[in-house]
């Protein structure tokens, strides 16, 4: 398995309980949730390949 890049993420608390009940929805850790919405925003914005998107999914 590739191994993940952990910082530490100050984020305001009620942005965090959004996505505490969005992760919740979706079956997702809130550590998950944030990881699969910057890699969905950043295919939108360009700056990721589906090609990178493909492999991270080969590895997990």
């Amino acid at each position: 398995m590739a191994k993940k890049k952990s910082f530490p993420l100050r984020i305001d608390p009620k942005l965090y309980e959004v996505l505490e009940r969005w992760a919740a929805d979706e079956f997702r850790s809130v550590n998950s949730q944030i990881e699969f919405v910057l890699r969905n925003a950043a295919l939108k914005a360009g700056r990721l390949s589906k090609t990178d998107t493909a492999e991270k999914t080969k590895e997990d």
